[in-house]
């Protein structure tokens, strides 16, 4: 049950990147991330109930939540158009929990899953990514953790899902561990250079204004004419008139 909300984690994720990238309208995003999350809320608490306290089941459906309200926060910030600190710092309590995970992949679950281990270690990552743009308002961040987003549902979300679903995860799991810890880190240095610093196009209204630039900053139309006629009657005035101009 677990690797079907996955699959659509993978779904959710891509869309939030484009998000960031500037390619998806914020509020058009909004009704995924909150399908999602609703998902991500009723699986982990179907699996505690029905687990017949076996605590590995339990352990394992603990994640989940962490996932599940982090869209259901996104897509609340997103119609409401809710300031994005209070998800980034939630954020930051995720990136956290997701180290914990990852290790507990690599040496606590029996079996351990080291390609796993590698898939929290990037989710703690991008969580990370997402405190740095919406709890610390590193503007510049946000077209870089969009391209980490898309590649972290594809790769790290719907893959696996699919993996899992088809019963071939378990065949492939240290050649997956391999892969996913060059891929991963490649894109995590690789595409920083080229997106770090660029302008962002769109950002939703839980993140920051592109440049940190408010509303009241942008000039009106109304502004720029009264500064062109203010200019225009200036010059028509004979040097040393000293007459102030009309203010339309």
């Amino acid at each position: 049950m677990g690797s079907v909300g996955l699959l659509y984690v993978g779904a959710v994720l891509a869309v939030n990147g484009l998000m960031l990238l500037g390619r998806v309208e914020p509020r058009a995003a909004a009704p995924l991330n909150l399908f999602v999350g609703a998902l991500q809320v009723v699986t982990p608490t179907y699996l505690i109930f029905t687990a017949g306290g076996d605590a590995a089941i339990t352990l394992n459906a603990s994640g989940l939540y962490l996932f599940g309200f982090t869209y259901l926060y996104v897509g609340i910030n997103l119609l409401a158009g809710l300031d994005g600190t209070g998800l980034g710092w939630f954020s930051a309590f995720v990136a956290a929990c997701a180290l914990v995970f990852s290790g507990l992949n690599f040496w606590y679950v029996q079996p351990t899953d080291a390609a796993f281990g590698v898939i929290w270690l990037y989710w703690a990552a991008l969580w990370g990514l997402f405190f740095l743009v919406l709890g610390l308002k590193r503007e510049e961040l946000t077209r870089y953790t969009g391209a980490i987003a898309l590649i972290a549902g594809l790769l790290t979300a719907a893959v696996p899902a699919f993996m899992l679903l088809t019963g071939v995860w378990d065949d492939y799991i240290g050649l997956s561990a391999v892969v996913l810890a060059v891929v991963c880190a490649a894109s995590l240095v690789l595409l920083y250079g080229p997106l770090h610093g660029r302008p962002e196009p769109a950002v939703p209204p839980s993140a920051p204004a592109p440049g940190g630039a408010g509303a009241a900053e942008v000039p009106s139309a109304r502004q720029y004419a009264v500064r062109d006629n203010v200019a225009g009657e200036a010059a028509d005035r004979p040097a040393g008139s000293g007459a102030p101009p009309r203010q339309g």
